[in-house]
Order: structure tokens, then sequence, then C-alpha cells
């Protein structure tokens, strides 16, 4: 800024008194602070019983954004505050305090408030305790002198707990750490699709810096109930198991949860794949999982060509316990930019059972009370608070969405744990991976009778709606009448035509990983097997024949294909029409 335009810029100074001062003093003020900022002066006085023995001055611009806004204390307390903050640091330096004291008293000049500076009390195990930031803030930046970051997430009488993003070896005690008055926060933009980030924000991929948009704070209030309006539009996931049962619309948050090794990132995987070409920005958030893992990940979905439309935010379990607690939340800013903006956004966070074992660790570490299973008393508002975020924006906001897929482990089926139990109480439903169904190679091994969505329908389009029929209630008819067969040896017919229908759905819901189905071919799948047509097919030959039915239907009925594609709705004539295309499909091929 130049002096010709310094000169313009009219200044506010409020002068904070429990008396009412002179006009000689009001006089001392404003040329004082004309001296300083080089420009007009408009001195207010304010009356204020809460400063003593002095007074306080607030400064602000009135025609010209510029950055003057600071905070003059001049009163008894804010003079004794700076002297005790040259006596601590003369103290840290090991020099003689008495002549510096001597020379504070004959030099003193008030220092603006936001240089408030503070003491490293302790550090260790990513945790730094401070003393001296009176009017620290929680969820606040603070900046130590060795330029790391951290940011408070413990507030005492006399001291503040701090995180640590950074190598704790370069802080020391009685370093200094000074206020930034901003809270934690992440950069966002069109230029991070594509890319591998941390918690931060920084790019990990080795592919040079990106440009950022604007800057986000990670943690924000969830959107109000005006501001949203009904989940109807479905995020499909193209896979017929969970689009026909337990259907997932834009701005739910339906929970994946199962044992290890169940197939719960394969499913937040396929959905991704899925939504290429559909305008969906996809967000995929790694917590403490291995660097590998997460690399092989990444690479599959630059190999299916989803990298183009999705952002990797990646904690790994090598990365400090700070960094995994804000890597989710890091995911979210990021995605609230784009729905913000009009867009859809799919996020993942895998998983939230790392998630709440890092924000224990940070807890303990910071001498919080545990509660049960050694968690703190809000681990539940840990979640709450970051799930809430997901909405179906009104029209009035851009009508932008985020549905989130948040994954929980739990440990041989026990999902009455306490962070289980919590996750489920916030989502809009679960999708329960059962491990015997996955080791007998159903998969996606959904288990029809825990699994749940509390949108359903809704979320569905027409042409799905219609070809799913009863579908739920006939897998759960064949799943008891399997129970019941290992007891009998004599069966009769009808019973066996059952059991042989039943098979088949089960055979048919089976998918392999990276195939999602289009809308036209779940549509078709699910028009004739609740027709009967894969009845009289063999088991094992089901996964053949149902791929030689669509690529059949794509040949012979392309129209139609496209058309449920694109309007998703089928006449019940269209709905005839597949059923003796399929019909006249078994007759040729020998069914």
């Amino acid at each position: 800024m130049t002096e010709h335009e310094i000169r313009k810029v009219e200044v506010e100074a409020f002068v904070y008194s429990r008396e009412t001062p002179t006009d000689e003093q009001l006089k001392k003020v404003q040329d004082f602070l004309e001296k300083k900022y080089n420009a007009a002066v408009a001195v207010i006085p304010k009356q204020d019983d809460s400063v003593r023995d002095g007074f306080r001055i607030e400064i602000g611009t009135s025609t010209y954004k510029w950055n003057l806004d600071r905070i003059f204390d001049w009163s008894a307390e804010g003079r004794a505050k700076q002297l005790k903050q040259s006596i601590s640091e003369a103290i840290r330096g090991k020099q003689d305090v008495l002549p510096m004291i001597r020379q504070a008293i004959e030099d003193f000049e008030p220092v603006p408030k936001d240089e408030e500076v503070g003491t490293v009390l302790t550090v260790g195990d990513g945790i730094a305790t401070i003393s001296g930031l009176e009017d620290a803030e929680y969820g606040e930046i603070l900046l130590f002198e060795c330029g790391i970051k951290g940011m408070i997430l413990d507030l005492k009488e006399d001291e503040i707990g701090c995180v640590i993003f950074g190598d704790e070896s370069e802080i020391t005690e009685g370093s200094m750490v000074r206020r930034t008055k901003k809270v934690a926060g992440i950069p966002v933009g069109e230029a991070f699709m594509g890319r591998v980030i941390n918690a931060l924000g920084e790019p990990v991929d080795g592919k040079g810096p990106i440009t950022q948009e604007d800057y986000y704070p990670i943690e924000n209030p969830a959107p109000g109930i005006i501001d949203r309006q009904p989940v109807n539009r479905p995020m499909e996931t193209g896979l017929l198991s969970i689009d026909s049962m337990f259907p997932i619309g834009r701005g739910q948050r339906e929970l994946i949860i199962g044992d290890r090794q169940t197939g719960k990132t394969a499913i937040a995987l396929d959905t991704i794949l899925n939504q290429k070409g559909k305008g969906v920005v996809c967000i995929y958030v790694a917590i403490g999982q291995k660097a590998s893992s997460v690399a092989q990940l990444a690479e599959n979905l630059r190999k299916h060509g989803a990298m183009d439309y999705t952002i990797i935010v990646n904690a790994t379990a090598s990365d400090s316990a700070t960094l995994q607690y804000i890597a989710p939340y890091s995911g979210c800013a990021m995605g609230e930019f784009f729905m913000n903006h009009g867009k859809d956004v799919l996020i993942v966070y895998d998983d939230l059972s790392k998630h709440a074992v890092a924000y224990r660790t940070l807890s303990l570490l910071l001498e919080r009370s545990p509660g049960r299973e050694a968690y703190p008393g809000d681990v539940f508002y840990l979640h709450s608070r970051l799930l809430e975020r997901s909405a179906h924006l009104s029209d009035a906001l851009g009508g932008g969405s985020m549905t989130a897929l948040p994954i929980v482990e739990t440990q041989a089926g026990d999902v009455s744990a306490y962070i289980p139990t919590n996750i489920i109480s916030i989502t809009d439903g679960q999708i329960f991976l059962e491990s015997d169904l996955f080791h007998s190679g159903q998969r996606p091994a959904v288990n029809v009778g825990l699994s749940v969505s509390r949108v359903g329908g809704a979320a569905q389009t027409k042409a799905m709606k219609k070809a799913t029929g009863a579908i739920r209630l006939d897998l759960a008819q064949y799943r008891e009448m399997e129970v019941f067969m290992q007891f009998s040896s004599d069966l009769d017919e009808a019973t066996k035509k059952q059991l042989r229908y039943g098979q088949g759905l089960m055979r048919l819901l089976r998918q392999k990983q990276y195939n999602p189905y289009k809308q036209h071919e779940q549509v078709i799948l699910l028009t004739a097997a609740m027709g009967h047509i894969f009845q009289d097919v063999p088991v094992d030959k089901i996964p053949q024949f149902s791929r030689d039915l669509l690529d059949s239907a794509a040949s012979e009925i392309p129209d139609l294909c496209e058309k449920i594609d694109r309007t998703g709705e089928t006449s019940e004539e269209e709905r005839e029409s597949l059923l003796g295309f399929a019909k006249r499909f078994l007759e040729r091929n020998g069914g």
C-alpha cells in the first residue's frame, strides 16, 4: 500500500475507560495514532467499568479494508501483562533480569494485544502444554517459534493443551508460541481433484504444488433444517445387492460395518467407480491405514479412470494421532467446498474406528477422564458433528449434496460395541457385512437381515422400484428355509423349487469387484430374477447366463436400455417387454 493510499484511510479509535477521558488525553491518543498509521484518526470515547486505572484502545477502519484492527491495552492489567512477558523472555534468554526491568520501566511502551505470546511448559507425545495465552480459543491454530503449527484442544484455568502438527523434537520447554487467531482449516479448490493430499491439504503424491481457490475451516456447523431438502435422488453404488434392497440417496449417511477383511473398502471403491461420468466429486479419506494400501487403492482408481474426479486425503498409520484426528474433518471441509458450489459429493471415511482410537489417544494424553472402553465422554460428539455435515442442500443454496459412507470395523461381529453403536445411531442406515457369507464366496457379503436403509425407496428410481419387487422378503424366506433344510432329509417339490429360487437369487447377487452395474443392467437382471427366469438355470451357470443376457440386451434393445439410464423410469408395457426378452433369451440358450 502506498503512502498516498494510506492517507485516504479514515481510522476509528474507540477509547474504553471507566471515567471519561479529558480532551487533552484524547488529543494525545489521536496524535499517537496519526503518527503511527499516517492517517486521519477519529477518536471515540466509550465507557467500560471493567477497565481499571487507565484505558484500552481498539482500532478499526471505516472506509478502507486494511488490516488495522488492533488493541492497545494501557490499563493497569494490560501494562502488568506486558511487563510480565518481558521478564519471562529475559529469564528464558538467561539474561540478568534487574537491568532489563529498569530498562523496561524507562522505555515502557504498549504492545498490541494481537502480538500475544505464550510459553511452552511441557512437550511430549505430540502434546504441548502452554501458559500465557489467556484469550486463546478452542480449535485455534498456534505458531511455535520453530515454525511448527499446533491446534488448541484443551482449555484449562491456567494453561492450554495443544496438539502438534509436525516434528515435536524441534519444540523445547520455554519456547515461545504465538496466536494466529485462525481456526484450523484446509486449502480447497478444483485443482485438488486427482491428487493425494495429507490432512493439512499438502500434496503427498509428488506431483507438485496445488493452486487453492479458498480456505475452509475443518470444523463447520452442520446445515440447519431450513437449509436442507429431502433426500430423494439416488447415489447408485452399482452393486445389485445394495441398490435393490438398501438404496442410498444423495445427502444420506450410510454406514458400512463388518469385521476385518470382509470387503468394506471394496464396496466404497466400487461406489466411487460407479460415479464415472455422473458429475459426482468423490473424496476418499484414509485414516490409520498402511501407506502401501492407500497407494494401491489410488493406482486401482487411476487404472479405472476414477482418479480424475477423486481426491484422496491420507493420514497413514505412521502419521501422528493429531493428523489422523483431523483427517476426516479436512476431507469433509473439502467436500463442503464442492457442495456449496452446487455439486454432488461422495465422501468415504475409512475408517472411523481408527479415528476414534486416535482421538482417545489424544484425550488420554491431554489427561481427560476416560469412560467406557477408555474413550472420553464426548466421543459421540466426535462423529456426530462430522456426519451431520452431510446434507442435500436446498435449491436456494445451490442444491448440492454430500453423501457420507463411513466405515467401521467390528470385532467378531460385535455391533454392540461402543463406537459401532454410536455411529449406527448417527447414520441413516447400515450395510452389515458378515464374515461367514464372505468366506462362503458371497461377495459383497451383505447380511440382508441386519442391513437397513432408512431412506429406502425414496432414493430409488421408479424403474428400480418396480424391478426390485419383494426381493428382500424372498431372500429372508430362503434364509429361514435354508436353516430348516439342515434338519430335514425329505423335502416336497414346492419346497425344493423355493430353495432353487433362493439359491439363484443369492448367486445372482454375487458380483466381482471393479464391475459395477449400470442402472439398466440392474433393472434387466432384477426383472428377470423376480420373474423366476433364473429358476431353471443351474446355479453354477447363472454368472455366465446373466452376462450373456446383458450383452444381448445391449445389442437387441439399446433404445430401452438408454431410456432407463436417462429417465430412470419404465412403463408397465416396457417391463413386460423386458420380461418377454429374458424368456426368449432363456429359450434360445437351452433354458
